[in-house]
C-alpha cells in the first residue's frame, strides 16, 4: 500500500514581476535590489510502508504485537479457486505455539486462527485474505521494568534509537510473536506448491548449543514430518533429540539459554526459479530466513565448508538419468546454481542465537543513559529452534511461491521450449480436483 503527499506552491504567482506580486515585494523592487524567484514545480512524492511486508506476486503484509489485542496477516495475490479453511493452516500454527513443551516459552496459547476475507464456501476468491490470531495470555506487567532499562541484546534500545519511542509490553514488533502472521501464509504456500509442483519442504533442528547431528544421519530423500514431530526438539534422529533436549533443560533450569541451527530441505523445487543479479533465489531465501527473530547466520548447499574444497572436489558433475533428465551427481551446490534452482534437493542451514531474555543478571542502562543491573521478567523459549522449524518453513515457502509465480508469467506464458524446459506443474490424474 502506498500513499501520495503533493507539494504546494507557497507563493500565488512564480513569474518576477507579475502584477499579483505582493506589494511589500513591488516596493522594494529596484535597479539596487533585485529579487528573483524560482519557478516552483508540483512534485509527487510516494511513501512506501517498509518493513512488514514481504513478495511480489505473492505478497504478505504481517501486524500485531505481542501484547497487543492480537497477531495476523494479509495475504494478496492467492490465486483463486483453491481449497482453503483455518484447519489449513492451524496445523502449523500450532507447531509453533508457544506452551507446546517443558523447552519452550510456558506462555498459553492456543493461536486459534480466523479467516476473515478472501475466502468463500471454503475457497479463494483471488481477493486479499485476512487471518487474525487474538492475544489471550498477555501479562504486561511482567515487562514493568522495560521501560525504564534496556534488555542486553534485545531490539528495546535499537528500537528506541529508530522510532524515539516504542511498545513497552513484550518487545512489541520484535517479538517471535509476530511470525504467526508469516506461518499462517506459509501453510497456505505450502500446499499451493504441494498441489501445483509436488514440491515438499521440511525442516528440522540439526543442532542446539555443542549437540550436532551429523548430516550423514539424516536421509533428505526420504524424510518424513512424523520423524521430525516424533519429538519435542523436532530432530529427526532419537538419539540426537535426546541429547539436545537434556542440553536445554541444563540452561532452563538455571535461567540461562542457548542457540542453535535449523536445516531446512526443499524436494521436487521446479526447474527455473530465481532470477540472476539482484534477486537470486539463494539470495531471497537468506533475506526471507534471516529476517526471523534471532536469526545470526544463513549457508546453502556446502556453505563455508565448501571454501575448504578445491573446484575439482567441490563441482557437481552432470549426467542423464534414466528418464532424460539432467541430472548432478553430488548436490555441494545446494540445488540452486546461477541463482535458478535446478531440480535437484534445495538445502540450507539457519542459525539462531540465544534466547535474549534470560533470568540472570546483567549489566544494563537505562533509558536516561544510567547504568544498572537488572533481571528480565516474563515468559521466554530456553532454545527457539524447536519452534523456529514451522518458522523458516513458512519463509521458505513464501519465497518459492513468489518465484514459482513469476516465473510462470515470465517464462511459461507462451509455450516452453521442451528441448531445455520443463513444465512447472505436475501431471495431475485424471479425477483430481484442478487449483
Amino acid at each position: 500500500m502506498a500513499s501520495s503527499l503533493t507539494s504546494k506552491s507557497i507563493l500565488g504567482s512564480t513569474k518576477p514581476g507579475s502584477s499579483s506580486l505582493p506589494s511589500e515585494l513591488r516596493r522594494l523592487s529596484s535597479p539596487a535590489v533585485q529579487i528573483s524567484l524560482r519557478t516552483q514545480t508540483r512534485k509527487n512524492f510516494q511513501i512506501q510502508a517498509t518493513g512488514s511486508s514481504y513478495g511480489t506476486h505473492f505478497r504478505v503484509s504481517t501486524f500485531g504485537e505481542s501484547h497487543g489485542g492480537g497477531v495476523g496477516c494479509i495475504i494478496d495475490g492467492c490465486p483463486p479457486r483453491i481449497p482453503l479453511t483455518e484447519s489449513d493452516l492451524q496445523f502449523d500454527l500450532d507447531r509453533r505455539r508457544p506452551g507446546q513443551s517443558r523447552i519452550t516459552t510456558p506462555r498459553k496459547e492456543t493461536d486459534t486462527c480466523r479467516i476473515s476475507s478472501g475466502v468463500s464456501e471454503g475457497m479463494t476468491t483471488g481477493t486479499p485474505i485476512h487471518v487474525f490470531v487474538p492475544n489471550t495470555d498477555q501479562r504486561g506487567l511482567d515487562y514493568s521494568e522495560m521501560s525504564v532499562a534496556y534488555r542486553p541484546s534485545h531490539a528495546d534500545a535499537t528500537y528506541d534509537m529508530k522510532y524515539g519511542v516504542r511498545s513497552v509490553q513484550g518487545g512489541g514488533r520484535s517479538s517471535a510473536r509476530e511470525t504467526i502472521g508469516r506461518v499462517a501464509p506459509g501453510a497456505l504456500a505450502k500446499k499451493i506448491l504441494k498441489q501445483f509442483a509436488g514440491t515438499e519442504i521440511l525442516a528440522y533442528v540439526s543442532q542446539v548449543h555443542h549437540v550436532v547431528l551429523p548430516e550423514e544421519l539424516v536421509d533428505h530423500e526420504n524424510l518424513t514430518l512424523e520423524q521430525i514431530e516424533n519429538n519435542i526438539v523436532r530432530c529427526p534422529n532419537p538419539e540426537y533429540a535426546e541429547k539436545m533436549i537434556a542440553a536445554i533443560d541444563a540452561v532452563r533450569t538455571k535461567g540461562n539459554s542457548v542457540g542453535g541451527v535449523v536445516t531446512c530441505i526443499v524436494r521436487n523445487a521446479p526447474r527455473g526459479l530465481g532470477t540472476p543479479v539482484f534477486d537470486k533465489l539463494e539470495a531471497e531465501l537468506a533475506k526471507a530466513c534471516m529476517s526471523l527473530p534471532a536469526t545470526k547466520g544463513f549457508e546453502f548447499g556446502s556453505g563455508f565448508a565448501g571454501t575448504f574444497l578445491t573446484g575439482l572436489e567441490h563441482n557437481d558433475e552432470f549426467y542423464t538419468d534414466e528418464n532424460g533428465r539432467i541430472r548432478t551427481r553430488t548436490n555441494r551446490s545446494g540445488g540452486i546454481q546461477g541463482g535458478i534452482s535446478n531440480g535437484e534437493i534445495i538445502n540450507m542451514r539457519v542459525a539462531f542465537k540465544p534466547t535474549s531474555t534470560i533470568g540472570r543478571k546483567q549489566n544494563t542502562v537505562t533509558r536516561d543513559k544510567v547504568e544498572t543491573e537488572m533481571i528480565a521478567r516474563g515468559r521466554h523459549d530456553p532454545c527457539v529452534v524447536p519452534r523456529a522449524v514451522p518458522m523458516v518453513e513458512a519463509m521458505v515457502a513464501l519465497v518459492l511461491v513468489d518465484q514459482l509465480m513469476a516465473q510462470y508469467a515470465q517464462c511459461h506464458l507462451f509455450p516452453i521450449n521442451p528441448e531445455l524446459q520443463e513444465p512447472l506443474q505436475i501431471e495431475q490424474p485424471q479425477n483430481a480436483t484442478a487449483l
